[in-house]
């Protein structure tokens, strides 16, 4: 049989258009990444500017967070998520966000001292990692992210970026770094099918939030698989956000906890 003369296209390195969609979009703001949510402005007030405006999710997962947490943000971005839940927490509590992308490490890591200063106290950090690399050793000898060191894992519209190969180590890595009791609130995109291959290797789809989206059903069966309790959609939009070939995209917040103390999930905090 002779050879074909046209080679199969080499697969899509997920990381590869991710670093560069949203390294660029650290110096610039996108319009077109994710979905517009509104926050509590009182708590974007002491927050510099170019961090709000180069921000971008599907939900608002820091309403799940409560004075005292010790917090990890998933995808941590400019800060913005970060730094509401600094003042959410209060002195007592402590944030940790993880980010692969320098340009956008640059810009939160710079914000947090004007933070710090308008709020009286310092109680964020960004390091550079990857979120399904939690257990990669930082600079000592401990995880990046220690067993059982964090209250609430948050994310926003990040978790659909993971190659799709590094999805078990990422919920595993989840389950690991939560105390008992520990909580998740995830915003993410989510279809109601499965999305075809070639639709994932295409990569302004998978750096736009859509291509790499779970099935909704299966993200609520991944997180139950972790011993998480009470695992449900605390907000779900509607009307999709975006229908593609008859796959419908829509953002969904999922929350869930750890067994280990008394209260309500489903309840935000504020």
């Amino acid at each position: 049989m002779a050879e074909s003369c046209c080679p199969s296209p080499e697969p899509l390195d997920q990381s590869d258009a991710v670093d560069a969609r949203y390294g660029a979009a650290a110096l610039e703001r996108e319009a077109c990444l994710c979905t517009p949510v509104g926050f509590d402005p009182a708590l974007l007030q002491v927050i510099p500017d170019a961090v709000v405006e180069r921000d971008y999710g599907c939900g608002d997962p820091t309403r799940w967070v409560r004075p005292g947490d010790r917090v990890l943000d998933l995808g941590s971005g400019s800060g913005k998520n970060a730094f509401i839940c600094s003042q959410v927490v209060g002195a007592d509590g402590a944030v940790l966000g993880v980010d692969r992308n320098p340009d956008m490490l640059t810009l939160s890591r710079q914000a947090a001292p004007v933070v710090a200063e308008a709020i009286g106290y310092g109680n964020v950090r960004f390091v550079e990692g990857a979120i399904e690399a939690l257990d990669e050793q930082g600079d000592g000898a401990e995880p990046l992210v220690p067993d059982a060191s964090i209250d609430v894992v948050l994310s926003n519209c990040v978790l659909n970026l993971v190659n799709p190969s590094s999805r078990q180590r990422l919920l595993a890595n989840i389950r690991r770094v939560l105390a008992p009791g520990g909580r998740v609130a995830i915003s993410d995109i989510v279809c109601d099918q499965p999305v075809p291959m070639h639709l994932q290797q295409d990569p302004e789809l998978w750096s736009g939030c859509i291509s790499g989206a779970w099935q909704e059903d299966d993200f609520l069966k991944d997180f139950r698989a972790l011993g998480l309790e009470q695992v449900t959609f605390a907000d779900r939009s509607e009307q999709p956000w975006r229908t593609l070939e008859g796959i419908e995209f829509r953002a969904v917040t999922l929350v869930g906890q750890l067994p280990g103390q008394h209260s309500v999930v489903g309840a935000p905090c504020c």
